[in-house]
């Protein structure tokens, strides 16, 4: 019998015929798909064993026949209330997908920092011609460090060794093969071997004390939310910046501004936030030494995200009709928020 998928995510038409054509799978498709939690039909959604979405559906306990939920997104907050554990249901999410573009973010906004673009961006408006050192430095013999050793931190070490960077990582039980987790071909650092430092427990502040760059690339999680306090902001040279592509609450709010505001560290760069959207009214907006971008470092409208995406289901749906081990499988202690 054919294992019935309920998707809720946008279809690449190609990818979905394949799966259909080996005769194991059967498909709903939810049209128009949204990113946003919202009730399903109950009648539909009851026999379906596999959901393919970005959030569950509030009426998520109508699914009565579910053993397997795949999201779209590298962070899963979002499993968090479904108890899919207690369920036997698993789970895996979109970690791979973002690698690309957000090690791309994080490359682009140490160059922009170093050499004060946004300031440079801002004298063009007003035909000011201001040839500053300042503007003038480049990243080339930096350390950028590296908190948490995922896809994302594993490809922006690649893009910044080909550009001269020195990678120190903290990563609490050090760094090693991936193994079961997706990658774009060609790309990240599978086998753990670029960083030319790696810190473990205990020695978080030695890793912040020798950095230029300390880009964060972990999840939101209960024991992460928060990390980056007074402590951590004030371990940092004052010459250091701070890349969030991961997510705003892992830096303490009030302590990220004290620091900006009294030059404890020199900059910021902030993709993810406290707020959706950051209120006009909101002081990180107009702070000389930060850059703000909307959220958009993971590239998720680009045709390529989405290609990718569907390259992770195809491969786990063969692989969960095979009874093999699925691509970015989530822990119970994961799904628990641990």
């Amino acid at each position: 019998m054919a294992i019935k998928i309920l998707v809720d995510v946008p279809v690449i038409s190609a990818a979905l015929q394949s799966l259909e054509a080996t005769g194991k799978f059967s498909f709903d498709v939810i049209d128009p798909p949204e990113e946003t939690a919202r009730p399903l039909d109950a009648q539909c959604i009851a026999d379906a064993e596999v959901l393919f979405c970005t959030y569950p559906p509030t009426n998520f306990e109508d699914m009565k026949a579910v053993k397997w939920v795949q999201i779209s997104s590298a962070g899963y907050t979002q499993l968090f209330d479904h108890n899919l554990p207690a369920r036997g249901v698993r789970a895996t999410n979109g970690r791979g997908c973002f690698d690309v573009p957000i090690a791309e973010w994080n490359v682009a906004m140490m160059v922009n920092l170093a050499r004060d673009m946004r300031q440079l961006v801002l004298n063009q408006e007003v035909a000011v011609w201001d040839r500053s050192e300042i503007f003038q430095r480049e990243i080339r013999g930096m350390v950028v460090g590296i908190w948490g050793y995922g896809g994302i931190g594993r490809e922006t070490a690649r893009l910044a060794q080909t550009m001269g960077l020195k990678i120190h990582v903290f990563a609490r039980n050090g760094v090693g093969p991936r193994g079961d987790v997706y990658h774009v071909p060609g790309t990240s650092d599978p086998e753990g071997v670029l960083p030319d430092r790696v810190f473990t427990d205990g020695d978080e502040l030695e890793f912040l004390s020798g950095l230029d760059f300390l880009v964060l690339g972990l999840p939101l999680t209960k024991q992460t939310e928060g990390l980056i306090g007074e402590r951590e902001l004030r371990a940092l040279p004052d010459r250091a910046y701070i890349l969030n592509p991961a997510r705003g609450p892992i830096i303490q709010e009030q302590a990220l501004i004290k620091a900006l505001s009294e030059k404890w560290i020199a900059g910021a760069a902030l993709d993810t936030h406290y707020h959706y959207p950051m209120p006009p009214e909101h002081p990180l907006w107009k702070m000389p030494n930060v850059i703000m971008t909307p959220h958009i470092s993971g590239s998720s409208l680009s045709p390529s995200f989405l290609r990718h995406l569907w390259d992770i289901f195809t491969a786990n749906a063969e692989r969960y009709a095979a009874g093999k081990p699925l691509l970015n499988e989530l822990t119970p202690e994961q799904l628990a928020g641990s």
